[in-house]
């Protein structure tokens, strides 16, 4: 088993604790939470830079190693790091229960060493029609993130 985590900082008192943790080659979960959100969906995705040294915007662009356009988590066709939504009831938190086979944790395409990132805006999931759907989701600015790192 290999285990990951991503402390996340932001603008505005986001704040939150990612884990990761994939089983042999199977499937990566993706736990944990995020408060001081506007109520409401954020676009939440694996960048592919974990540099943070402008902030969350020094991250990179979504991860993305097969070359695919955006789309949602259950797509045939997406950006590896597209988790889709996260959605923050009304308190400003939300918990993280996601299960995804694109973002290991080992081999040539692991997200050790990237960024997860809160977006302040939904993720159209590449289907609103906006210039910026088929590559960001159109999901505006980047209001938390965290560098993946192993964990004992």
């Amino acid at each position: 088993m290999v285990k990951a985590v991503a402390v996340m900082t932001g603008t505005q008192g986001v704040s939150g604790t990612v884990f990761f943790c994939q089983e042999r080659d199977g499937v990566t979960s993706v736990n944990g939470s995020i408060s001081g959100l506007k109520p409401g969906l954020h676009g939440f995705h694996v960048h592919s830079l974990g540099d943070t040294t402008n902030g969350c915007n020094s991250t990179g662009p979504h991860f993305n190693p097969t070359g695919k356009e955006h789309g949602a988590p259950e797509d045939g066709i997406r950006h590896a790091g597209d988790l889709g939504n996260l959605t923050a009831g009304d308190d400003g938190n939300v918990e993280i229960n996601i299960c995804d086979d694109q973002i290991p944790l080992v081999g040539p395409n692991s997200i050790i060493g990237r960024a997860i990132v809160v977006h302040e805006d939904p993720d159209d999931l590449g289907r609103g029609g906006h210039e910026l759907s088929k590559t960001t989701g159109n999901a505006g600015a980047r209001v938390a993130c965290g560098v993946i790192g192993l964990q004992e």
